[in-house]
């Protein structure tokens, strides 16, 4: 009795697992039935849905797409910003030194005014001193050019007392004075003018050679002399000189060679 409900109990075992199998293989089979039978006319919603959320996906990847773009776009602005930001501090640093050297060169430019109006209110005596200076010596001089030479004086003086003209520029017209005066001491030439002798006024030519002699010949060539510097006056030659004084015209006109000629000169006293 026993073994008998063991043993049915096993074929009932066995048996249901059978029919279990077989039960949920037919629902299976009605659950594909029931699927198929579904689907024919949800197709359709179902694709339609599909293609909802594909475009849906779609328009979001091209918003990611377009944000990612504006991304990229602010961070290359962002480093150029950067680059410009580092180059104008590099051009701000060397401009503050800039500035910074021309403040320097500034208080050195207004130190150099400062002495150049000191230097100015010095100097300005010192030139009117060479004008003097000049002047007297030109009176003194052997007086060839007389009139030409107290004229360029004269309009340095007028010179002087003009605004318009930079003390540097009435400096250098001094001086250039005094070098053309210097020159006269180096050099040979012949100029005509009237002179008055024996009470006659006559056109003659004068000969200068430097400043060691200077002498006259009238134009017919029949009278020569000479100015004499102690007497401060003209003095005659005699004949034995036409010769050699119309040499030395020739010579400081370029007409003939340069040579040795004689000339009358006076020799300076000395003081004891």
């Amino acid at each position: 009795m026993r073994f008998f409900r063991t043993g049915s109990a096993s074929a009932l075992r066995r048996l249901g697992r059978r029919g279990f199998r077989r039960f949920r293989a037919l629902g299976a089979a009605l659950c594909l039935v029931v699927v198929a039978a579904l689907s024919a006319p949800a197709a359709e919603q179902v694709i339609q849905v599909e293609e909802s959320t594909l475009r849906q996906g779609q328009a979001s990847q091209g918003r990611v797409d377009a944000l990612a773009e504006e991304a990229a776009k602010l961070l290359r602005e962002y480093q150029q910003v950067q680059r410009q930001r580092e180059s104008l501090e590099v051009y701000n640093d060397n401009l503050e030194k800039m500035i910074r050297s021309q403040e320097q060169e500034k208080v050195s430019l207004q130190r150099q005014i400062e002495n150049i109006q000191v230097t100015q209110r010095e100097i300005v005596p010192f030139m009117l001193r060479m004008l003097a200076a000049l002047d007297a010596f030109v009176d003194r001089d052997v007086p060839f050019l007389y009139d030409e030479r107290k004229a360029r004086i004269e309009g340095l003086h007028a010179l002087m007392e003009r605004a318009d003209v930079a003390v540097s520029e009435k400096f250098r017209q001094i001086m250039e004075a005094y070098q053309n005066e210097a020159e006269f001491g180096r050099t040979i030439e012949t100029f005509q003018g009237e002179l008055t002798l024996g009470g006659e006024v006559r056109s003659v030519e004068f000969l200068r050679i430097g400043r060691l002699a200077l002498v006259y010949q009238t134009l017919d060539r029949r009278e020569s002399g000479f100015w004499h510097p102690h007497q401060r006056s003209w003095e005659p030659l005699d004949r034995s000189y036409h010769g050699a004084i119309r040499q030395g015209i020739r010579i400081a006109n370029r007409q003939v060679a340069p040579d040795l000629i004689q000339v009358p000169v006076v020799v300076s006293e000395v003081a004891r």
